[in-house]
């Protein structure tokens, strides 16, 4: 039977039970009532009218006009209220004889007469008072009876349901509770058998289901899918550095822990949501999911306050990839963003530049102090020099001014690492840039023969460019070439417009040339070509770059091994507007 069954009959039943008690109650109250009416409507009222004549008949003698009306009153009522067998025959003699009395006032024994009439009529309404207060009293009896045994059958019933009612319900869900437990704890195998075709039935039936369906999930492979994701995750949250998952369509898959520290937003806000919407209210989503500019002149890592300071991020963004099977192109699947933390490397650089910047500002002092006395050496006053004395001074001086030149390098470099170098970007002529960097190293190029040719374009437009920074990076281009040409050789300064947009600066030699394994690897700072003249710091190429770059244009180099080197640099042409 079906439990929704057995609580209607269960409640239904004792409803109606309790209505039935009711109807009985209400039943014999009534009867009671009706009982305890007729007494006081038959009989009473007659006792009442009765009393009242004897007074009358007794008053007669006195004043007997109004005993007369008073007796005639009371006779009318008691004629109107004959109920008892016996009662209108006594009722009709007490009114003849009343009539007799009529006639003669005085006569003593029609008034005994109808004395005798009043008492008997009395004595019927009192019999009859007495049976029918026996009858109320066996109608209370039995209502008593029949309520107690209704009342029994209600406490029955109800008891009933008290104990079995909870038992039935709460059994059943005691053990599918230790059953669902079970399967928390990834028991699979476990089952609930309740033999009962009812509501309790149904639902074992549909968690045995479930419980097959787990068992069969858990030994499948989607299963462990699931639970390598689950590893993934808790690896990538685990991970120091920030990292972003997109996917094809630039949708925010996963975002761990560190990376929602630095963005300052909920898991809940960004999972799922776009990462442009994102973007359009959050500066620094912007920043990450940008992806870099392939001609972008220098990557710059990314600077976010993060961790209580000032932190240094490099970003990397993987493009994620696959071969579907059966297929053989590859489709993109969405994008990974790392953010490696380098705020240890760019402080560790910070303390080197200041270092290298100080110690560099104090070398200089010395070196100015060691030319001023060799110059003083070099004056005839001060006494004259034998042949070895003058090569040592000469030694002296080259050494002095190589010292100089590293120093002065040192300071570029450093005023470039701290961004504290001024640039005075300036409408500038091109011409005069590549005159003056040509005279600045014609003597040097004459010590070796070295032809110097400039090939220039007429009616060059002005460049957008630092006359001071544009000349030190050609004149290093030159002294370069110089250095690395065969004597009695030519070295082409060539100055061309490319475009609308761009003139290019072009230093060709015809030295032995860089192999293409360190192409891009000379403007790196310190690097020196294996095999080359050590002299110099490595830093010279690497502030050119820095140079350039830094007043938006390009740097580049065009060698190969044999063939000699073409330096280049593209500055922007200007612009008034």
């Amino acid at each position: 039977m079906r439990i929704k069954t057995k609580l209607n009959l269960g409640v239904g039943l004792l409803f109606l039970m309790i209505i039935i008690l009711s109807l009985v109650s209400a039943f014999y109250i009534f009867s009671i009532k009706k009982d305890t009416e007729n007494i006081l409507k038959a009989n009473y009222n007659t006792l009442e009218y009765s009393r009242n004549m004897l007074l009358s008949l007794d008053e007669i003698s006195t004043d007997a006009d109004h005993a007369i009306i008073t007796f005639k009153k009371n006779l009318l009522n008691q004629t109107k209220n004959i109920t008892e067998s016996g009662e209108k025959k006594v009722t009709d003699n007490l009114k003849e004889n009343f009539t007799l009395l009529e006639k003669n006032t005085a006569d003593e024994a029609v008034k005994t007469q109808i004395r005798r009439d009043i008492f008997a009529i009395m004595k019927l309404n009192l019999d009859a008072i007495k049976q029918k207060s026996d009858i109320a009293k066996r109608t209370a009896e039995t209502a008593n009876f029949s309520i107690a045994i209704v009342g029994t059958l209600c406490f029955l019933i109800a008891f009933n349901l008290l104990v079995n009612l909870p038992n039935n319900i709460a059994s059943p869900i005691k053990e599918l509770t230790l059953s669902i437990k079970e399967i928390a704890n990834k028991n699979y195998s476990e089952r609930v058998h309740f033999t009962n075709h009812n509501e309790y039935g149904d639902l074992a039936k549909s968690f045995n289901t479930m419980a097959q369906k787990l068992q069969e999930y858990n030994n499948s492979n989607l299963y462990k899918l699931f639970f390598e994701k689950k590893r993934l995750e808790t690896l990538i949250n685990n991970m120091h550095d920030p990292i972003i998952g997109l996917d094809n369509e630039g949708i925010v898959l996963f975002m761990n822990d560190e990376a929602l520290k630095i963005i300052g937003m909920k898991l809940e806000d960004i999972i799922g949501k776009s990462a442009s919407v994102l973007a359009s209210s959050n500066d620094l989503i912007r920043s990450l999911i940008l992806k870099d500019d392939t001609d972008s002149p220098k990557k710059q890592p990314l600077k976010i306050f993060a961790h209580g300071k000032e932190s240094y991020f490099d970003k990397e963004i993987i493009n994620i990839t696959i071969t579907p099977t059966g297929e053989e192109k590859e489709i993109n699947i969405g994008d990974v963003i790392i953010l490696r933390n380098i705020t240890l490397f760019k402080e560790l650089d910070f303390a080197k530049t200041n270092f290298i910047a100080t110690v560099s500002h104090e070398l200089k002092t010395p070196i100015a102090s060691i030319k001023l006395s060799l110059k003083l050496l070099e004056n005839a006053k001060t006494g004259d020099m034998n042949d070895d004395q003058k090569q040592l001074v000469e030694s002296i001086k080259d050494d002095s001014q190589r010292l100089l030149k590293i120093t002065g390098e040192l300071l570029n470099l450093s005023q470039l690492e701290t961004g504290n170098i001024q640039l005075n970007i300036e409408k500038s002529n091109p011409y005069h840039i590549v005159d003056y960097a040509v005279e600045a190293v014609k003597v040097q190029a004459d010590q070796k023969q070295i032809k110097l040719v400039i090939e220039a374009d007429k009616n060059l437009p002005d460049i957008n460019a630092d006359n001071e920074k544009t000349c030190w990076v050609l004149i290093n281009f030159l002294t370069n070439a110089i250095t690395y040409s065969p004597s009695q050789s030519k070295i082409t300064i060539r100055l061309r417009k490319i475009d609308e947009q761009h003139v290019i600066f072009q230093v060709i030699d015809s030295g032995k040339g860089i192999d293409s394994r360190y192409k891009d690897k000379v403007f790196d700072k310190y690097f020196q070509i294996p095999g080359s003249n050590k002299s110099g710091t490595g830093l010279g190429l690497a502030i050119c770059k820095d140079f350039i770059e830094a007043q938006n244009g390009k740097i580049n180099l065009d060698s190969e091994l044999g063939s000699g080197s073409t330096f280049s640099i593209t500055m922007n042409i200007y612009n008034e507007i």
